[in-house]
Parts: structure tokens; C-alpha cells; sequence
């Protein structure tokens, strides 16, 4: 060491680090456990005739299958249909409701957000029982009666291929959409006051500070939910599982239930495998087109 060498500073790692740092390696540990290990199995198994003892590399082969099945291709189309009927229409009842609550006081305000959201806190499982009572294809059922009232007749509506897909898909609309309503209303209640007197001051009315305030201000809140709606749609599982099934004649037959249905019931493992990694890239795919489109101007 020269005459002018600085000496080197140590520098000490107080209790609050070690803290931060044990913390951040929990969640890390974690997500490598349950998130990072699935994808890379997933991937791994996709390329094999998955065996629990002795599992055999076929290459691309659980794609090719995949890609040459019809019924991939009719739950694909299946989801998209469901999407695109549920996830828009979702999204407006959400925004409509969020503001007619907002003039309420902030005391009314919670009282409908815990009426709106406690759908949410039920067992999917027992809201699809109550439904499976509603579109009970006898002519008792709740919603035959009502079909019959309007003169619309009775109809087996999740026995029917004609109406099992509209079945679930007005389920949907009616579920809740707590979650929606309230980041609505959070978002609603941060545009800046400021905005509306100006606009009442040049005599705007309801409809124009709705389309030239309350829609722009919005627009990072929507894109979130759209992105959000359209991956837990092209998710979705649990009601066509349980309500129908996935039939008649796989009518409502959704790439979830397909993938649930080739690895826990014709235990395929693989073809399951490479079907998740197919949706996963689709999903991928248009949550980037929904940002490049959807997203130039908007900041999070």
C-alpha cells in the first residue's frame, strides 16, 4: 500500500437490511417454488410423453398434436367467444355503477361497495349451485318461469348447445364485479375537482364531462381492468366445470377445462403441458397488441 492509498470503507449492514433482505428472499424463495419450478416443469413435460417413472423425450410432437386437434381449436374459439361477450359488457356495468354510487356519502359509498362485493367473498362453488337452481330446465326452474312469463317459452338452458354458451355467459354478467367497481370508484374519486368546475363554468353537462373528463382520467384504470378481465376470461374454469361441464357436444368446452381435462382425466400430462404453454402465449400475444394499441398515452 502507497503512502497516499486510501484505506477501503467497509460498509455495515444494519438490522433493518438484514430484514429487507430476509424478507425479499421469502417471497423470492417462494415464487421460485410455486411460480418459476411449475413453468419450467410445464415446459420440460411438454416435450415428453410425461410417465411418473420413466418419461420418454418425443420432441415436438404434443405441440403438433395439439395444433392438428379440433377440439383445441373449438375451446379456443369457445374462449374468445366468452371473452368477447363477457369482458366489454363487465367492464361497463362496472363503470356504470361506479358512477352512480359516486355522489353518495362516503358512509353509503362503503354500504354499496360491501353489497357489491360480497359476491366475491362466496364460494364460486356455491354461487354455481345457486345457479344450477336458477336454470333448473324444469318448468319450476326460476328462469324458465320467467322466460315463460315474457312468452319466451321453457328451455333446457345447460343442457342446450343452442343456449348452454349464453347460459354461462349471463352468469357472468350478473357475478360480481365488486373488485371492477371499487378501482373504479378509487379511481373516480382521484380525478381532480378542479376539472368538473371548469367544465361547469363553460356549461358542460353530465354527458360531456363524462366523455371529455371522467373517460380520459380513466383510461389507465380501464386498460388495467381490460388487460386483467381478458387473462382471468381466457382463464376461466370453474364454471364451465362445474355448470356444464364443458358440454353439450363441448359446446362450452373452455381451454382451461380442456387442459384440466387432458391432465387429470385422460391423464395426458404433455399434451396438457404444451396446451398451458400454447394459452400462455396467447394470452402474452394480446395483452402486448391491448398495450401497443390501448397504451400509448397511458402512464402507471
Amino acid at each position: 500500500m502507497t503512502e497516499y492509498a486510501k484505506p477501503i470503507k467497509r460498509r455495515k449492514i444494519n438490522s433493518d437490511a438484514i430484514w429487507g433482505y430476509a424478507f425479499i428472499a421469502a417471497a423470492l424463495l417462494i415464487f421460485l417454488m410455486f411460480t418459476a419450478y411449475p413453468v419450467v416443469s410445464a415446459l420440460i413435460i411438454s416435450f415428453q410423453e410425461y410417465k411418473p417413472v420413466g418419461s420418454t423425450f418425443i420432441g415436438f410432437d404434443n405441440y403438433t398434436e395439439t395444433f392438428k386437434d379440433s377440439l383445441f381449436w373449438k375451446a379456443i374459439v369457445n374462449t374468445i367467444v366468452y371473452t368477447l361477450l363477457t369482458v366489454p359488457v363487465s367492464l361497463f356495468l362496472s363503470f356504470a355503477v361506479s358512477i352512480l354510487i359516486l355522489p353518495f356519502k362516503k358512509r353509503m359509498q362503503t354500504a354499496f361497495k360491501a353489497v357489491y362485493y360480497l359476491p366475491a367473498v362466496a364460494s364460486g362453488v356455491a354461487l354455481s349451485v345457486v345457479w344450477l337452481w336458477i336454470y333448473d330446465p324444469m318448468p319450476e326452474g326460476i328462469f324458465n318461469k320467467l322466460t315463460s312469463f315474457f312468452g319466451l317459452g321453457t328451455h333446457n338452458w345447460l343442457g342446450s348447445s343452442a343456449y348452454a354458451m349464453f347460459s354461462l355467459v349471463l352468469m357472468a354478467w350478473l357475478s360480481s364485479h365488486g373488485t371492477s367497481i371499487i378501482i373504479y370508484l378509487a379511481a373516480l374519486l382521484g380525478i381532480d375537482g378542479s376539472y368538473y368546475e371548469a367544465a361547469e363554468l363553460d356549461g358542460a353537462n353530465f354527458f360531456q364531462k363524462l366523455r371529455y373528463i371522467v373517460v380520459p382520467c380513466l383510461k389507465p384504470t380501464t386498460l388495467f381492468l381490460l388487460v386483467t378481465g381478458v387473462i382471468g376470461s381466457f382463464q376461466v374454469f370453474q364454471n364451465a366445470y362445474l355448470m356444464t361441464g364443458g358440454g353439450p357436444d363441448n359446446a362450452t368446452t373452455m381451454v382451461g377445462l380442456l387442459i384440466f381435462n387432458n391432465a387429470f382425466k385422460y391423464f395426458e400430462f404433455g399434451k396438457a403441458a404444451a396446451q398451458s404453454l400454447i394459452l400462455a402465449a396467447i394470452i402474452a400475444g394480446i395483452s402486448v397488441i391491448q398495450f401497443k394499441f390501448l397504451g400509448k398515452d397511458v402512464e402507471y
